[in-house]
């Protein structure tokens, strides 16, 4: 029997458990368009934006752990997309993207929107640099397996984006139902490596062994969905646990053995753990240069005092910015099960470590101390630790929150508690700003599968790059998503750079040409959008403001908060090599720590870097 590609792609899809395709029209996928439009399976998320499309699907992914599924069309369809995916690749999050593209028979004849400047048909590898695989279907019997392997490889090993390439007139060919038997047969699933046994008691017993132990909590505990796995670990062996930005609520920030966040926006408590820990544990991540203050020697981390031990699913990681004691590629969940069994049969009565458990209390009560008159603090435009807090207060504790690029980030990374592992959402590779106020649309639909709800903490800034009409879409699709917006008139985190080390705003803040401080009324746009909405007007305001938006959002409908803010920067206790570069100190040589006199490295002094210009 003979069926439409597109009918037969549609079907697999379906069967696949895909919930929703997010995309945007064009002349070379309607054939696709078409078969979606009769589908009692997948719903189809229109966009404005390209862009929005794979920063949604994203949002979708990280929640569900399933890839986010993205169409779009050629030419300027193609290479919207390309930031969303390349900020997918970065963060390790599995994306499989449709692409439409020119009619097979007119390669090299240079139709309409073909890219063909270094060869023919050459639009699909943009792709290259940014995809685990980029396939074009020049074979219609081909499709099938193409397809299982698109979805294997974007959700197995270090999970990433898969392009498939269409020729438009594929969608329209016949193609026997005979083919497509391999998928039927096909499993879903793909087992991970782990640990050998005798590796895990290695493992093991150096942990045990340790005067000064220390886990470092990467995004690949919630990857492999790991959380449970490493609360266990780290209490039988009373072993702290830091965290990367990614790595944020890998086990609960409350938790007792959790010392936060390490590096540039770290906090000092951490990096007096990290610093002196004789053996570190570190579970999926990448070392990154935020994440460990530039790589500078005593600031984060310190090789000449730690022995590291590191595991990740991707091999390419092992190593690549500290020795490695020992490295082990496997999954985190699977690796952390036959540690924890090895340390069990080895130290069947655990560790127990008071009087460090009462150092992270104490260390942890003073920096909530510190922070409580600004958080409470009455002032307008509000302080952000006094949005925060009442954030936390309006949201229930399962809610999702996607964040932005900037404070919203960095300062939630430092001071917003997250207590159930998977509820935040950060960008972190490539760091894109307006990734959260469109990842939330598909983080809305996944959260609301499950009774939940999902937020946005965003700039200003980010969401002006976010391109507004996410709202429209919000409202086009019925998804339920709030967005709060954390309005301070400025690109706020390079403004505070710029501020710091050149002492100007120019190009970093938002301003009319007679120098008047200026910003679109994101209230009002929303409004237009058909987006209910509120620009508080005091700091009372806020909290009355979003349980408001719990309510509409419970109720499955979209709500805006606009928040006027004052640019209070984010503190910096780790380092990072750009302020170097800007403002070079004595020990910095060319943008680098260099030894002293008597062959020391010490950490370059900032104290004087992130003020404010009065």
């Amino acid at each position: 029997m003979k069926k439409l590609i597109s009918e037969a792609m549609l079907d697999y899809l379906e069967r696949r458990g895909v919930e929703y395709i997010f995309g945007l029209c064009g002349h070379t996928v309607i054939g696709l368009l078409d078969a979606m439009a009769d589908s009692k399976k997948i719903k189809y998320i229109s966009v404005r934006h390209e862009q929005i499309a794979t920063h949604a699907a994203d949002g979708y992914a990280r929640i569900t752990h399933k890839a986010g599924v993205v169409m779009c069309h050629v030419g300027p369809g193609l290479t919207n997309t390309v930031t969303g995916v390349a900020n997918a690749a970065l963060d390790s999050i599995p994306l499989v993207v449709i692409c439409g593209d020119i009619p097979s028979y007119y390669y090299g004849r240079h139709p309409h929107q073909e890219v063909q400047m270094h060869q023919d048909a050459d639009q699909s590898q943009i792709y290259r640099p940014i995809a685990k695989r980029v396939y074009r279907i020049d074979d219609p019997e081909a499709l099938p397996t193409i397809l299982d392997k698109a979805f294997r490889l974007a959700e197995s090993g270090r999970p990433g984006p898969v392009i498939i390439d269409v020729p438009m007139d594929m969608f329209s060919r016949e193609t026997e139902d005979w083919l497509w038997e391999r998928t039927y047969m096909d499993s879903h699933e793909t087992v991970r490596p782990g640990l050998d046994p005798e590796t895990a008691e290695k493992i093991a017993k150096r942990l045990i062994e340790a005067k000064n132990p220390c886990i470092y909590a990467g995004g690949g505990v919630l990857m492999s969905q790991a959380s449970a796995e490493l609360a266990e670990l780290t209490e039988f062996l009373d072993i702290p646990v830091a965290r990367t930005l990614m790595g944020q609520g890998c086990i609960p920030d409350c938790h007792p053995l959790m010392i936060g966040q390490t590096g540039f926006w770290g906090l000092e408590f951490t990096h007096s753990i990290t610093t002196k820990a004789d053996v570190m544990l570190a579970l999926g991540t990448r070392f990154g240069e935020a994440d460990s203050s530039s790589w500078y020697p005593g600031v984060t981390f310190d090789q000449r005092v730690t022995k590291f031990i590191q595991i990740d699913i991707d091999p390419a990681e092992i190593g690549r910015n500290y020795p490695v004691e020992l490295g082990a590629i496997a999954d985190i969940k699977n690796a952390l099960k036959a540690i924890l069994l090895a340390a069990k049969s080895l130290k069947p009565e655990g560790i127990k470590r008071p009087a460090l458990r009462k150092k992270i209390a104490a260390a942890k009560a003073a920096f909530k101390e510190s922070n409580v008159a600004i958080s409470n603090d009455n002032r307008f435009p509000m302080t952000p630790q006094r949005i925060l807090k009442d954030v936390k207060e309006a949201l229930p504790e399962d809610a999702y929150i996607f964040t932005d690029v900037g404070w919203n980030k960095n300062g939630v990374a430092q001071e917003y508690d997250i207590n159930i592992p998977g509820t935040i959402h950060h960008t972190s590779g490539l760091c894109t700003m307006g990734f959260g106020a469109a990842a939330v649309l598909g983080g809305a639909l996944a959260a609301q599968k499950q009774g939940r709800i999902a937020v946005t903490l965003t700039g200003d800034g980010g969401f002006g790059a976010a391109n507004p009409c996410v709202l429209a879409t919000a409202v086009e699709q019925g998804i339920p998503a709030i967005w709060v917006i954390m309005d301070n008139s400025k690109f706020g985190t390079i403004n505070g750079l710029q501020n710091g080390n050149y002492d100007r705003n120019f190009g970093t803040a938002f301003k009319t040409p007679d120098g008047a401080e200026y910003n679109p009324k994101w209230e009002d746009i929303a409004k237009a959008c058909g987006v209910a909405s509120v620009r508080v007007k005091k700091a009372e305001d806020f909290l009355p403001a979003m349980k408001k938006a719990v309510k509409f959002a419970e109720a499955g409908k979209p709500f805006l908060v606009e928040a006027p803010m004052e640019n209070i920067v984010v503190p910096t206790p780790g380092c990072w090599n750009i302020n170097d570069i800007y403002s070079p100190k004595k020990n910095v040589v060319e943008g680098k720590v260099r030894p002293d006199a008597k062959g020391r490295f010490i950490a370059p002094d900032h104290s004087g870097t992130h003020k404010a210009k009065k």
